[in-house]
């Protein structure tokens, strides 16, 4: 009636994957790791350094935001004075930022 029949037209033949695809996706990786993986490995290694330097008498902030001076150091653990006569056990890795000597004297 007002509608003429209508028909589809041939789809051109889909190009077979070739050189430029993978090219992409090897780009894409190559960008994704400087973008993201190397800085989150480098970051990782200077935790760890920073974690395993840890001695007594060096100022911390642990991850929670408590800040305090270093008393005892285990192979897991850290005794973290926040206050005159006030020690928490820590696990190393809770620990944040290593500060510089006499930050927590100037608060």
């Amino acid at each position: 009636m007002l509608i003429k029949d209508a028909f589809a037209e041939t789809a051109p033949a889909a190009a077979a994957p070739g050189f430029e695809s993978m090219f992409f996706v090897l780009a894409l990786f190559v960008v994704f790791y400087l973008m993201m993986i190397r800085p989150q490995m480098k970051r990782q290694k200077e935790q760890r350094k920073m974690i395993s330097e840890i001695k007594a008498g060096d100022e911390v902030v642990v991850a929670g935001g408590l800040a305090g001076r270093v008393v005892r150091v285990t192979d897991q653990y850290l005794a973290v004075e926040i206050a005159d006569g006030v020690e928490v056990k820590v696990q190393k890795q809770a620990v944040g930022q290593l500060l510089p000597k006499g930050t927590l004297k100037a608060l």
